[in-house]
């Protein structure tokens, strides 16, 4: 089930109405932030994973 582009239209628009022109970029940064903090958080948690897998391999 993938969104076309008729569909992220209609969610734009709806959202447009909801929240209004002044607060659609404002949602967007904050939008934007949350997804690069949840990135950089479970890169951490990869990152921790292959360190305890490589101890593992040394021991």
């Amino acid at each position: 089930m993938g969104l076309g582009a008729g569909s992220i239209a209609i969610i734009a628009l709806v959202a447009l109405l909801i929240f209004g022109p002044k607060k659609l970029p404002e949602l967007g940064k904050a939008a934007g932030n949350t997804l690069r903090e949840f990135k950089q958080a479970t890169k951490g948690l990869a990152d921790d994973e292959d360190d305890k897998k490589k101890d593992k391999d040394k021991a």
